[in-house]
C-alpha cells in the first residue's frame, strides 16, 4: 500500500510536468536513488543518438509543473517479448510503483529504475533499449504518454 500510494504521489506531481530536447552523453553503469527534496523528482532519460543507438542521461523533473498529457494506465503484467531489445512504442513517462529494474541501452551500458525515479522513454528508433527484474517477481507501473511536441522538464544533470 505504501507503494501504491508513493507511485501515486509521483503521479499526482507529474501531472501538475511537460518536454526539452536533451543532449546524448555517455553513461556507463549508474544508479539513480530517489532523493528528499520538494523541488525535483530523480529522472532517468532514454534517447536516440544520431546513428539510431539508445543511450541514457540522468536528470530530474522539476515539481508542480503542469504536463501535456491526457490519459495513463497501470500494468502489473510482464510478457516475455517485453524484456527483449525495443524501442519505446511512443514518448511516456514510465513511473515504477513497486519493482527493481535494470535497463540496458546498445552500448551494454545499465541503470537501475527503482521507486521514487521517473523513466521517461524517448528512444522511438533503431533497437531500443531491453530490461530485466532484479529482486522483484513483479513490476507495477504507471505509463503516461506525453502529447506530441509537448515539454517534458527533463533537466539533465551536469557531469
Amino acid at each position: 500500500m505504501k507503494n501504491i500510494i508513493k507511485g501515486l504521489s509521483l503521479v499526482v506531481a507529474l501531472s501538475t510536468v511537460g518536454f526539452m530536447n536533451g543532449q546524448h552523453k555517455n553513461h556507463k553503469n549508474v544508479s539513480v536513488t530517489p532523493e528528499e527534496s520538494t523541488e525535483f523528482i530523480p529522472a532517468v532519460r532514454l534517447i536516440n543518438n544520431p546513428d539510431g543507438s539508445c543511450s541514457f542521461e540522468k536528470g530530474k523533473i522539476p515539481t508542480l509543473k503542469h504536463m501535456n498529457t491526457t490519459t495513463f494506465w497501470m500494468s502489473n503484467k510482464t510478457e516475455e517479448w517485453e524484456k527483449n531489445a525495443h524501442p519505446a512504442p511512443r514518448r511516456q513517462y514510465v513511473i515504477t510503483i513497486k519493482g527493481n529494474i535494470r535497463f540496458k541501452v546498445t552500448d551494454g551500458s545499465t541503470f537501475m529504475i527503482k521507486p521514487g525515479v521517473v523513466l521517461l522513454a524517448e528512444d522511438l528508433k533503431g533497437t531500443g533499449h531491453s530490461w530485466d527484474m532484479v529482486k522483484s517477481k513483479e513490476w507495477e507501473r504507471l505509463y503516461i504518454p506525453i502529447a506530441e511536441n509537448a515539454d517534458d522538464f527533463f533537466v539533465r544533470d551536469s557531469q
